[in-house]
């Protein structure tokens, strides 16, 4: 196990408008209010034709081989996530998100392109005075977090 420390600043509440792409519309508002680090939780609805990241193909297989899927028609969810500053200094969002739809629910990642249904509610709870970062790590290759 691997920590750091770290204390709240900021809290934030956005409110995403219909067919924004999440992760594309939180790491462009951290960018611009200057947010290094934070914890985040969403709930709304994620449009049809949005793609998680919902493992790999093969649990131990290198390279990875990400599979994907699509959602098909609206969905409720119900998020939670990371966002911390990669090698670029950049805004780097973490988030797993549980789909649902009537009895069935899908919960992947968001990497690959959530689209907001209506709205999305978000609210991010900025942490100060920690130097916790993404660094690519080998053999996988993905920004992990490193405290």
């Amino acid at each position: 196990m691997q920590y750091c420390q770290a204390r709240q600043g900021r809290v934030f509440i956005l409110r995403l408008e219909d067919g924004e792409i999440v992760h594309q519309v939180i790491e462009q508002f951290a960018a611009d209010q200057g947010i290094k680090a934070a914890s985040l939780i969403v709930l709304g609805g994620a449009d049809d034709g949005s793609r998680l990241v919902v493992g790999p193909e093969d649990d131990r297989s290198l390279p990875l081989n990400p599979m994907q899927h699509v959602l098909q028609n609206a969905h409720e969810v119900s998020g939670t996530g990371t966002l911390f500053l990669d090698e670029q200094g950049l805004p780097l969002l973490h988030m797993h998100m549980a789909c649902g739809r009537k009895e069935s629910t899908v919960t992947g990642c968001i990497r690959d392109g959530v689209k907001v249904w209506h709205i999305m509610e978000v609210v991010i709870f900025e942490l100060l005075d920690t130097e916790a970062k993404r660094v690519v790590e080998a053999p996988l290759g993905l920004k992990f977090l490193q405290p």
